[in-house]
């Protein structure tokens, strides 16, 4: 369902619409048959915009792939730069190492 969570996010955003609640906004229902996902939207009270057709929805799945793996990488990015009180004590002792252990962990997880 995040796949779908993330096109409906992309379609608002595309139509002005800058935040979505998804326990008010759109409730999604992924109705499992044979095991096989098949998420849809239920109900739309997104006020001023249409519900999304499945067209207009599949039209932005390789962008909504493309901001799901730089969500990934922006958490992971977060975990590795840790705490920022102890970047600021590594800025404060040697700057030049926070750079080099910064450029590092931005280079092991490169943004699509």
């Amino acid at each position: 369902m995040k796949n779908i969570s993330m096109k409906i996010k992309i379609y608002c955003s595309n139509n002005g619409v800058t935040e979505v609640d998804f326990m008010k906004d759109v409730i999604i229902v992924d109705d499992m048959i044979d095991g096989v996902s098949s998420p849809y939207i239920k109900e739309w009270n997104v006020s001023g915009l249409t519900k999304p057709t499945d067209e207009q929805l599949e039209s932005l799945k390789s962008e909504a792939e493309l901001e799901i793996a730089n969500n990934i990488i922006r958490e992971t990015r977060k975990n590795l730069y840790g705490d920022i009180g102890d970047q600021l004590d590594e800025i404060y002792t040697d700057i030049d190492a926070w750079k080099a252990r910064i450029k590092k962990i931005k280079d092991d997880n490169p943004k699509n």
